[in-house]
């Protein structure tokens, strides 16, 4: 089973990310899909003054999730991403929905002038400590997405092209390019 988690804020943020959203919207139809409320916050370990100790939770090492779910996930750092899909990677969250632990199969994070340079380089730092995850970075006003998976650079995409994962799960985005 597919999850997506999805959040947004400014008008223009919104509209990417309500497209990122739609674009699954049959596959949630189809009860492939779980969406979780947009509250729902990606915890990691470690303080944030200090980059090289902070990580994403691997929820599949966890040795007593309903330990960790009761006990420890609402006492962790958290970050909002913009959109999450788990499609293979295990998670744990907590009761209330709110807060989830785990490598997301798919981060996209919609940039705006309110990411300051240094927000930026601390979600890519976290994002990347998870080997499995693939995180895109969209510019409002650009049409290029910056692409990574785990700590590796990948191809840029384009919002005038068919937007594909590694997963294979395609984004058609192509109404949102910039003239």
């Amino acid at each position: 089973m597919d999850n997506i988690f999805e959040m947004g804020t400014t008008k223009r943020h919104g509209q990417t990310i309500g497209a990122f959203f739609s674009e699954v919207w049959g596959k949630i139809k189809a009860k492939e899909l779980l969406v979780i409320p947009d509250s729902c916050s990606l915890v990691y370990s470690g303080e944030k003054i200090e980059p090289g100790l902070i990580n994403l939770i691997d929820a599949a090492a966890v040795e007593n999730a309903e330990y960790f779910k009761e006990h420890i996930i609402n006492n962790l750092k958290y970050v909002q991403p913009d959109f999450m899909l788990f499609k293979n990677n295990t998670y744990i969250e907590n009761d209330k929905e709110t807060r989830i632990a785990g490598y997301p199969d798919l981060i996209v994070e919609v940039w705006s002038e309110d990411n300051s340079d240094k927000d930026r380089a601390f979600k890519k730092y976290l994002y990347s400590t998870s080997p499995v995850t693939e995180h895109w970075y969209v510019e409002q006003d650009t049409n290029i997405i910056e692409c990574y998976y785990g700590e590796e650079r990948i191809d840029d995409k384009n919002l005038a092209d068919i937007l594909v994962s590694k997963e294979g799960i395609k984004f058609d985005l192509r109404y949102l390019k910039h003239p």
